[in-house]
């Protein structure tokens, strides 16, 4: 408790230690805000991509490799029985919040009455079930709002578009596609027209569904080819244009309703097929345990069956997660370096300063070790207090971000700074005012009592 005391007292007549206590507050508030808005990215990145393609994808085995090429061939034939199978398991069942089936492909979209076409990623989605998806937000963004897909439940033929495939389909007045203008140039009548064979296609599908082909409203054929290689196109409805994350996405995005899609792509025996079964889960934690448990589920079947989660069916989730946490881990290091060198300096000073007094205690019966003690007792109180600082500092500073106009912040929504990591930020300042205290205090600890009295 007396060094303790000692300490303290000495820290507040120096006054290089309120200067140094301060420098490593600034420190820790500029890391702790950035590790903030470094983990809102993270969070927000996220969720935005676990809301719309789920935590797990169960998929045969090589479709990663050549499913889209064939999805027919790579397809889950079971579908239905795999997704009964898995929701009945109880340790998978309290864990997930959504499996649905989806049917991806890559097919020809063509808006023939103005001549003009497109190749696409279709989709087809139970509605109900992708928008319960997009409503996901176990991190309880307060920022964060669902866009659910505009695709509605009593309209079969109905799709939605990426607002740059609407604009090649020439679809910008039909959907109200903001920024779009009217191409300068049309084809001339006889050209748009479908070819014979397109139209023949399609007007057998209408004949299949006249009630929803009597609807009205633009429509367009999407082509598609079959299990047995020969083309299939279907006729749908596009009802509305919606934005999607990148441009690439946007210029080919088109989703269905999943009957259709497995009507075009499977034909009339494809109603229990799927090219994928997504899973959302309630928590991300969750994700290794429900990965063990479905490869236990799949190989007590005998399924040939696969598993990806949402890291790697968005390849540049990991890249993007890993180039933030090397800025992190960059400009951690960096502050890192100054306050150490600014403390070292503050503590090196301190007891050149006092070499008197040093030698004084030593006469008066304080070992090395005693005033070895003193000194790094010192340096760690100025890192306690530097930490604290830096703490309170950082809430202070992440509440009036927070409080910004429209809650956003460099597009981040919700900031925060965790007791885990205040707890973290406070021990690597007590490790840097320990480190900055021990070179001085352990000369204070070798140096004889005669020299420094020499050198007064």
């Amino acid at each position: 408790m007396k060094t303790l005391t000692l300490a303290w007292r000495n820290l507040l007549r120096n006054r290089r230690s309120i200067t140094t206590a301060l420098a490593i507050a600034i420190g820790a508030i500029t890391i702790l805000i950035f590790g903030g808005y470094v983990n809102a990215i993270v969070i927000g990145m996220q969720t935005s991509v676990v809301s719309t393609s789920g935590h797990l994808r169960i998929e045969r085995s090589g479709y990663a490799s050549y499913g889209m090429g064939d999805p027919a061939a790579y397809s889950i034939v079971n579908a239905r029985e795999v997704i009964e199978t898995i929701q009945r398991d109880p340790q998978f069942a309290s864990r997930a919040l959504v499996v649905t089936p989806v049917v991806v492909f890559f097919g020809l979209a063509g808006n023939f009455e103005a001549g003009v076409s497109r190749n696409v990623l279709a989709a087809g989605v139970i509605p109900s079930e992708h928008n319960r998806m997009r409503r996901w937000n176990d991190y309880g963004l307060t920022g964060y709002a669902p866009r659910t897909l505009a695709l509605p439940d009593d309209r079969p033929d109905a799709a939605v578009l990426g607002r740059g495939l609407a604009r090649v389909l020439h679809l910008c007045a039909p959907l109200a596609v903001p920024n779009c203008d009217a191409p300068s140039a049309l084809k001339a009548a006889a050209e748009t027209q479908a070819p014979a064979d397109i139209a023949a296609l399609a007007e057998d599908e209408a004949t299949r569904d006249p009630d929803a082909r009597a609807a009205g409203g633009p429509r367009i054929e999407i082509l598609a080819p079959t299990e047995r290689g020969a083309p299939n196109v279907a006729s749908v409805v596009p009802v509305k244009a919606q934005p999607q994350a990148t441009k690439e996405l946007d210029d080919v995005f088109l989703v269905n309703h999943l009957p259709l899609v497995r009507r075009l792509l499977f034909g009339k025996d494809g109603d229990d097929r799927a090219t994928a079964i997504v899973i959302q889960l309630k928590h991300t934690r969750d994700l290794s345990e429900v990965k063990s448990r479905l490869h236990e589920l799949f190989a007590a079947k005998g399924w040939p069956l696969a598993l990806r989660d949402f890291t790697e069916v968005v390849p540049s989730y990991n890249p993007i997660l890993k180039l933030f946490r090397s800025i992190f881990s960059f400009i951690g290091i960096l502050m890192a370096v100054i306050v150490l060198f600014t403390a070292a300096n503050t503590m090196s000073m301190a007891v050149r300063e006092r070499r008197t007094e040093i030698a004084v205690l030593k006469t008066l019966g304080f070992g090395s070790g005693q005033v070895m003690g003193l000194i790094v007792t010192e340096a760690l109180l100025l890192g306690a207090v530097g930490g604290g600082l830096g703490i309170g500092g950082a809430l202070i500073g992440i509440a009036a971000l927070n409080g910004a106009p429209e809650k956003t912040v460099l597009g981040i929504a919700h900031l925060e700074l965790r007791p885990v990591v205040a707890l973290s930020g406070l021990s690597v300042a007590l490790a840097l005012g320990f480190a900055a205290g021990f070179l001085p205090a352990w000369g204070a600890y070798r140096a004889r009592v005669t020299d420094m009295l020499r050198n007064t």
